[in-house]
């Protein structure tokens, strides 16, 4: 895990109060710290990296549950041995 970003990732610690204050945005995190709050991922991403550099910010969706920290991808692939 990038040491920069080690802090950002403690996001499930904090998450009730973060979805309390921020639920259905999506928040900058750096320093551990919220720098921004946006509308969607591609507004954050956007604005937050005309001040920040790559790599020394998280973008977190504020929502309850795993859903706000996990994504599920699906293949086609089969596999036979």
């Amino acid at each position: 895990m990038n040491e920069n970003l080690k802090k950002e990732f403690e996001f499930k610690k904090n998450q009730d109060k973060l979805v309390a204050e921020h639920g259905g945005k999506f928040v900058v995190i750096s320093g551990g710290k919220v720098i921004g709050t946006y509308d969607s991922e591609l507004e954050a991403y956007n604005e937050t990296q005309k001040e920040h550099a790559l790599g020394t910010f998280l973008i977190q969706h504020c929502v309850p549950g795993t859903e706000g920290y996990t994504k599920t991808f699906h293949s086609r692939v089969a596999f036979s041995s």
